[in-house]
């Protein structure tokens, strides 16, 4: 049984999350309701904006939300500060794209995009790193290109409210999001991404 007065709490903190740390409007119009847990197999979670290192999130989370097992979601993780929150020349850098979700079962999808860990470049600071989930209307054809994790080709100037728009999803119904910046894990990253 739902804790219902919990349940709300956590409904407002996201929203409050998101305007603080201006994911509305930089990412979003509107906030979503409800928090999508988000934990990586190093041990660390996501919590409303928290710090976490590029080290410690280089590998795909599990995410969750309250989900109708009946239905299709779509889930993004977007940074709206690429190359820096100063100048986000290339904002949204998409870094994990799911369509076709059934219920919160992320890994029954449609991966549209690889997951791929944060790398934001030395001397830029703290980057938001907002995960999005959004319900869909039914099963969808995405004619998206699907990416891989080896390349940081399409990845840019990506626009999740856009992507919402073209296929009818509405305002997200859950999300979260952490923060982090450069640290000695992400030359690794860009190797990987043959960025270096």
């Amino acid at each position: 049984m739902v804790n219902f007065r919990v349940f709300a709490r956590k409904m407002s903190k996201v929203a409050q999350s998101f305007a603080s740390h201006g994911v509305v409007p930089d990412v979003v119009p509107v906030a979503p309701a409800a928090l999508a847990e988000v934990k990586y197999p190093s041990g660390v979670q996501a919590q409303e904006g928290n710090e976490l290192t590029p080290t410690q999130v280089k590998n795909q989370p599990t995410v969750s939300w309250f989900a109708d097992p009946n239905s299709y979601y779509t889930l993004a993780m977007t940074d709206p500060d690429a190359p820096s929150r100063a100048e986000p020349t290339f904002r949204e850098w998409h870094h994990w794209l799911v369509g076709n979700i059934p219920g919160d079962n992320v890994a029954a999808g449609d991966t549209l995009s690889a997951y791929v860990g944060s790398g934001p470049p030395q001397g830029t600071g703290l980057h938001r790193y907002v995960f999005l989930v959004y319900k869909q209307p039914s099963k969808l054809n995405f004619d998206e290109p699907r990416l891989t994790n080896t390349s940081d080709a399409n990845r840019g100037k990506f626009s999740i409210a856009k992507f919402a728009a073209k296929y009818k999803l509405g305002d997200p119904i859950a999300g979260n999001l952490y923060q982090a910046q450069y640290d000695d894990y992400v030359p690794l990253l860009y190797k990987q991404l043959g960025a270096a």
